[in-house]
């Protein structure tokens, strides 16, 4: 029985940089490629992620941010390692208050600025900080 996914569509303005990205992002090959179009599927976490090239106004500068959660502080390193040897880290916290949660965490940008967090969740917590910081959180 195949497992369910979350799937996601994102407007893109050079889909051949966002394919780059993606793969140093997430470590594999999309599973299409087109001339406006790619695809990725993973399967840990479940996602479908696909990308359309599309006019510059159709791309949302207030879309927020979009998240990978790793199951501990190691597997966080590990994936900033990787990462960090094909793409710039945005920002780095430590022990921080983020969306009522502590967190560890990174942030990468991808080529039209979609701000993508790195994280491994601690525990609750009832407030955030007040930070003002270039990190996108809430």
């Amino acid at each position: 029985m195949e497992q369910n996914k979350f799937h996601i569509g994102l407007h893109v303005s050079d889909i051949e940089r966002t394919v780059v990205f993606y793969q140093d992002l997430f470590g594999v090959e999309p599973v299409k490629v087109k001339t406006d179009y790619a695809k990725f599927e993973l399967d840990n976490p479940g996602l479908v992620i696909s990308f359309i090239q599309s006019p510059a106004e159709n791309i949302l500068p207030l879309f927020g941010h979009l998240g990978l959660r790793v199951n501990s502080t190691q597997h966080l390193r590990d994936k900033k390692q990787a990462i960090e040897k094909r793409l710039e880290i945005a920002l780095e916290e430590d022990n921080t208050a983020c969306c009522y949660a502590k967190q560890d965490k990174f942030w990468v940008n991808d080529p039209d600025g979609y701000a993508w967090e790195v994280y491994h969740f601690k525990e609750d917590v009832e407030q955030k900080e007040k930070k003002y910081s270039a990190s996108p959180c809430c």
